[in-house]
């Protein structure tokens, strides 16, 4: 047996097809999505601000911490509103708007940093000031 058509049993032919290309409405949403993860991890590097889970959307970056101690570490650094939700199971989700700064091209990221509080807990001033009212 020097050929492998000559193997006992039926064969099959494999055929492999180049992977499609991505339309350009998508490939423009993930590069966008790319650039906003970048920009937020360029921040991260040179600030050291909490940032445990982050996910990266075209639009924004949507970055979750541990508690409002850590949401008032990036409203010192970056500023911003926010924006607490209706309560549920006596939990509020606390989220900073905000953006990073300018790069060289004049483009900032939309970065939406949340926290879980609970209903009723005492937070700092500073940061109760920030709440959009």
């Amino acid at each position: 047996m020097s050929n492998p058509t000559d193997l006992p049993g039926p064969s099959t032919l494999v055929l492999t097809l180049p992977e499609a290309p991505l339309p350009d409405a998508t490939m423009a949403r993930v590069i966008a999505q790319q650039n906003n993860a970048r920009e937020v991890d360029y921040l991260l590097d040179y600030t050291s601000l909490p940032a445990p889970v982050r996910i990266p959307r075209p639009e924004s970056v949507h970055v979750m911490v541990a508690d409002v101690d850590d949401l008032g570490e990036w409203l010192r650094v970056l500023g911003g509103e926010i924006h607490v939700s209706p309560e549920f199971e006596g939990v509020e989700l606390w989220t900073l708007h905000t953006q990073t700064e300018p790069g060289a091209d004049g483009a900032t990221t939309s970065v939406l940093v949340s926290v879980p509080v609970p209903a009723g807990e005492l937070v700092m001033d500073w940061i109760r000031a920030a709440v959009k009212r």
